[in-house]
């Protein structure tokens, strides 16, 4: 079993045009997940590689509310994904809410860029998750207005997606459909399609 979850990793690791960090090499999102406990101080490594991404104004608002497979936030949480998600994110470990302030709390003032930011911290602890030799997966198919009422958020935060954390199993349980997504290679568009500068590259937007 071993063995075979280090040959799927391995075939998951990305051949790059540029040298880039160990943890990118490696991060991606499987839907297969051994259904076994994560130690809490891996989920704290996660979070506090979050606690120290960059923001507008030092704000920091992003807020994470975390479920533990088994648990009642679990359950409320996987609750809100569309029947798609929920078939195999209900495996995970953990389930957390990624949540935002939508406001500035010093004049309170619409902050516009508290979702970037959200994300900023959520891609940070992604890479983490790979450090701590756990997976994740990031979904934007659920209920937000569902989760903003489980959760009693008012106007004050804001849910903008769920994240699966956990262990990587053997894919063997998928549906057909899923199995071929899970297997593929991971594929980008070129990075000259992406990235633009005169004196690089004379490619219009």
């Amino acid at each position: 079993m071993e063995k075979f979850i280090q040959i799927i990793k391995e075939s998951k690791k990305v051949k790059t045009d540029f040298s880039i960090n160990e943890m990118s090499l490696y991060r991606w999102s499987p839907r297969s997940y051994a259904k076994i406990p994560v130690k809490k101080e891996q989920l704290m490594a996660i979070f506090e590689s979050a606690r120290w991404s960059a923001s507008a104004f030092n704000e920091q608002p992003w807020r994470f509310i975390i479920g533990l497979n088994g648990d009642d936030t679990f359950a409320k949480i996987l609750d809100t994904l569309v029947e798609f998600n929920q078939n195999w994110a209900k495996n995970a470990s953990a389930l957390v809410l990624n949540i935002y302030k939508p406001n500035f709390t010093h004049n309170g003032k619409i902050n516009d860029t508290a979702a970037y930011d959200l994300g900023q911290a959520v891609g940070s602890y992604c890479l983490e998750a790979v450090n701590q030799g756990l997976i994740t997966h990031q979904m934007s198919g659920f209920d937000t207005y569902k989760a903003n009422s489980t959760f009693n958020m008012g106007e004050e935060f804001l849910s903008m997606s769920i994240t699966a954390i956990g262990h990587l199993a053997k894919p063997d349980d998928l549906p057909d459909d899923l199995l071929k997504i899970e297997l593929q290679n991971r594929i980008r568009k070129p990075l000259n399609t992406l990235v633009f500068n005169d004196e690089i590259d004379k490619t219009p937007f």
